[in-house]
């Protein structure tokens, strides 16, 4: 620090001389995510009112992974909080961005397996509590279920500098349920349309003299809308927090989670009798052209700490560590690959598919609040360290015939266990970072510099050979400088703008088909410009937060597919831009009123490729328009006390499903969609009970389709009865 001393209480005391704003310093103390806080009381008149204090965000914990309030962070940020996860009883991540601005889910209809979204036009990477998730090769998402998690954090634009390789539309982060001081929990019963059915429950308290204890646990039996297919899920995480004195404390996290399903998931239906029109009729949102003798398993586990130690006054060491294991079999995968010229036999494929991911990722930082003369200082200085070990196989081959319109599914049983013959991903990835930010505060002008180095080994076997064929191993040495920088104006009225640019990097496996030399690592860049507005300043019942932002992303040596020698086939020439602009509120008024609203405009385009098709093309899954809007109003007094009625609208346009080439040469666009949802619920002390629809006038439309025989409905009404017991 040069010398320059920490005083106890100097970095508040510098502040408040300083002059900032009370709608920042209101946040101070709240930054960090809470969990589940909504509380039903009844007063002495009678009055019935729900209490959710949480519904409204207002920290930037992954954002920053300091105590830096939301309305100082110079980057757009959405949180979904758990109470507006409750109040909504979303399922899963892909239900919870619905209302959220620049993001895109359900491309793929009600998948159960995974979280398919796309940020800024980009698929982001998951991080659980600020660690990198373990996905697969082929997948973005472990699809970990939502509702062992307090929060869901979606940072927009480029993060490396404090995550790392990261994609340049963002990551997202879910945050765990944590155990508490007090006793406890719930326990919730939902029941719903194609047979679904959920028993979850969590209780928190203190288990000995410094010690607090969570466990939460989830089962979940449900069909989905195409015909056989059923998923079944089982889900726990126990946590414990210990205090180690005044000044530490560690908490032990984890979760074990088993998916199974039967009968694929849906989807993969030929555009003619969906997108477009067949002479043998429509094709049913129920067809399934799977097999119903589809298998996929799943088991996923993770175990780890979180430390925090004061060493002295606003000088703070944090030390995150995670193991995960994830394990996924699909031992039989039949689908239809193509539809013959009658517009009605369809060809099927078997697509049988393993996989073993084995991670560790540990995070250790150091931060410091202080001040220098009139100047107040959040110091960030870390460093963070992972390995992944990802071992997956696979066999494709054909199944036979079936008439899409009268499925009858005869592949014999002797072909459809074919087991996992070749070598998809053999791989051993290692990656250090060492990284530091520096927030100024003077005044009301808030300042962010930051800067991160990073370190990436990443040894794998030639693919798509027999997993016993001898293969070479190459290496591949990968480094990168990335760095932010943001200034915040933050006004006595709580209304902040800012300006800020940042950077990004992913390494990209495999060799240049033109060159032969390893892929350099993608880049990214982005300009953003925004404006936030906190209003608890106007009264204490009042809580909203608001935002708006234009963007630029630009991202260059994108990989374009063609043949070559690695396992990315491609050459490493495209340049792709995305502009855009996005406005979203959430606001909680008076224990009473809830307002859920969000647009987003995306201009997508690719600038560079050497496939002379993609050159002016908007990217896959990037919808230029998306609005919603959900209000929800809760009655406090007479007979209806307790009553609270929800209704709200999602609408998103058309997009591309995929990009043109010369093995694509024609591209299918999902349908514009306009969705309605509502929500009916009554709350006494301690009991809710609720009625949730999505797409409640169960609008057919196809979400995506990737190509002749990829295409996919869009998810259809669901009808969710919970009852759920606070205590």
């Amino acid at each position: 620090m040069n010398g320059t001393e920490l005083r106890a209480g100097g970095a508040l005391a510098m502040v408040l001389a300083a002059g900032l704003p009370a709608a920042a310093l209101a946040q101070m103390d709240t930054v960090q995510a809470e969990g589940s806080s909504v509380e039903t009381v009844e007063t002495a008149d009678g009055d019935v009112i729900v209490r959710a204090p949480n519904y409204v965000p207002e920290g930037g914990q992954s954002a920053n992974k300091t105590d830096i309030p939301l309305i100082e962070t110079p980057q757009s940020v959405s949180v979904v909080t758990r109470d507006q996860i409750d109040l909504f009883t979303f399922v899963d991540v892909q239900q919870a961005v619905r209302y959220t601005a620049g993001v895109f889910g359900e491309n793929y209809g009600p998948d159960a397996r995974y979280d398919f979204f796309t940020v800024r036009g980009f698929i982001p990477r998951q991080y659980v509590d600020g660690l990198p998730a373990p996905a697969s090769s082929s997948i973005a998402s472990v699809g970990v279920d939502l509702y062992g998690f307090q929060s869901l954090d979606l940072l927009k634009g480029p993060v490396s500098t404090l995550y790392g390789n990261a994609p340049p539309g963002g990551i997202y982060n879910l945050v765990s349920r944590r155990a508490e001081s007090e006793l406890g929990g719930e326990l919730r019963a939902i029941a719903g349309t194609d047979s679904f059915y959920e028993l979850a429950g969590t209780v928190t308290g203190p288990v000995a003299d410094g010690w607090d204890a969570r466990v939460t646990g989830l089962y979940r039996d449900r069909d989905l809308i195409a015909d056989s297919t059923n998923t079944k899920r089982v889900y726990v995480a126990p946590t414990a927090t210990w205090r180690l004195g005044a000044d530490t404390t560690l908490t032990g996290l984890g979760y074990y989670q088993y998916d199974s399903g039967r009968g694929g998931n849906g989807g993969f239906l030929p555009v003619a009798g969906t997108l477009l029109p067949n002479p043998n009729g429509a094709i049913s949102q129920r067809t399934n052209l799977a097999d119903p003798r589809n298998r996929f398993t799943r088991r996923q586990g993770s175990g780890g700490f979180e430390l925090t130690h004061r060493l002295a006054e606003g000088v703070r060491l944090v030390s995150n560590t995670r193991w995960n294991d994830y394990r996924e079999r699909a031992p039989i995968g039949v689908y239809v690959t193509a539809l013959a010229e009658d517009g009605r036999t369809g060809t099927q494929s078997n697509f049988t598919y393993a996989e073993d991911v084995r991670s560790f990722a540990t995070d250790n930082r150091l931060d410091a609040t202080f001040a220098t003369g009139f100047v107040g200082h959040t110091l960030l200085v870390g460093v963070d360290y992972r390995t992944v070990d990802n071992e997956a196989a696979f066999t494709f081959g054909p199944a036979g015939t079936l008439d899409v319109f009268d499925p009858v599914y005869a592949t014999p049983g002797e072909q459809l266990q074919p087991g996992y013959q070749s070598r998809f991903n053999d791989q051993r990835l290692k990656q250090t970072g060492i990284y530091a930010q520096e927030q100024l505060r003077l005044g009301p002008l808030s300042l962010i510099l930051g800067g991160r180095y990073d370190w990436v080994r990443s040894d794998y076997l030639t693919p798509f050979l027999a997993v016993t064929a001898p293969a070479a191993e190459t290496r591949v040495e990968q480094e990168r400088f990335t760095y932010r920088l943001g200034a915040t104006y933050v006004s006595a009225d709580g209304i902040a703008p800012y300006v800020s640019y940042s950077t990004s990097f992913e390494p990209v496996l495999g060799s240049d088909a033109a060159t032969g030399r390893a892929f350099e690592p993608t880049t990214g860049e982005q300009w953003e410009a925004g404006v936030k507005y906190d209003a608890r300043s106007l009264s204490p019942d009042i809580r909203l937060f608001a935002t708006a932002a234009l963007f630029r992303i630009t991202q260059d040596d994108v990989v374009q597919t063609s043949p070559s020698t690695g396992p990315v086939f491609g050459t490493q020439t495209g340049r792709v831009r995305i502009r855009g602009g996005e406005v979203e509120l959430v606001a909680r008024i008076r224990e009473q009123l809830s307002i859920n609203a969000a647009y987003s405009y995306n201009d997508p385009e690719i600038l560079e490729s050497n496939v002379a098709q993609e050159v002016g093309v908007e990217l896959a899954v990037t919808p230029k328009h998306k609005a919603s809007l959900f209000v929800n109003y809760n009655v406090q007094r007479g007979a209806l006390a307790g009553l609270g009625l929800g209704l709200g609208g999602r609408y998103t346009s058309s997009s591309a499903g995929s990009l043109p080439g010369p093995f694509n040469p024609v591209v299918y666009r999902g349908e514009a969609a306009t969705l309605v949802d509502a929500i009916v619920s009554y709350d006494v002390p301690g009991w809710r009970f609720s009625l949730n629809g999505s797409n409640i006038l169960d609008e057919r439309y196809v979400a995506r389709a990737t190509g002749p025989v990829g295409a996919f409905y869009g998810a259809p009404r669901q009808v969710l009865f919970a009852v759920t017991k606070r205590f």
